[in-house]
């Protein structure tokens, strides 16, 4: 596994989040917007929102629709605009306006979870969390990182800290990071390229799938 994780340090030696944001709350709305979407799709949207909407005060008092045809191109994007106002008018009245910096303080506010929350703490505050979404749960099985790699419905907390058990917590936010890089460039769900993968030769699933 380590071995594995010092080639994924080489192919991608300084991960970043691939989000644009520039403030805590712009990270904030942008990954939750991220969910059954693309983040570079995100990208296309989030400079005209956050122009108009550049923090909790705005956005809470934005009208649902103005936000709609904002966030048109994402998928879902009715349930998001109402989130989105949502949590800004959580933020405001919960936490002063201030993104929270703990995970049992970000898990409280309407449509973010454990996913969402670690992205945060760890891109926009420093602090180490350990993002699991569909693609480090596809390639943690591949390379049989985690128990229970054969579960067709494996649990996102159990791989969270399962690997965050054998990676110190500094590491944790850009091994998130590589592997989700490392899905969408080269392992994919279908059709994974095995052949020009740098991690085939010791990779259990390399040719396989």
């Amino acid at each position: 596994m380590h071995d594995e994780y010092e080639i994924l340090r080489g192919v991608y030696p300084e991960p970043r989040c691939a989000l644009d944001f520039s403030t805590p709350f712009e990270l904030l709305v942008a990954t939750m917007l991220s969910a059954q979407t693309t983040d570079r799709m995100v990208n296309t949207v989030t400079p005209e929102l956050f122009s108009r909407y550049p923090g909790p005060e705005q956005l809470a008092g934005a009208r649902t629709e103005d936000v709609e045809r904002i966030i048109h191109p994402l998928g879902f994007f009715r349930m998001k605009a109402r989130r989105a106002i949502d949590l800004s008018r959580a933020l405001l009245d919960d936490f002063g306006g201030e993104v929270p910096r703990t995970m049992e303080e970000l898990t409280t506010l309407p449509g973010v979870g454990r996913k969402t929350a670690n992205v945060v703490l760890g891109n926009a505050f420093g602090i180490p969390g350990f993002p699991v979404d569909t693609h480090v749960i596809r390639v943690t099985g591949r390379l049989r990182w985690r128990r229970d790699w054969r579960s067709s419905k494996p649990d996102p907390v159990a791989i969270e800290s399962e690997i965050c058990a054998v990676f110190p917590p500094e590491e944790w936010t850009d091994l998130s990071h590589r592997l989700i890089f490392h899905g969408r460039d080269t392992c994919h769900a279908r059709n994974p390229e095995c052949g020009r993968c740098p991690l085939a030769g010791t990779c259990p699933s390399a040719g396989i799938i």
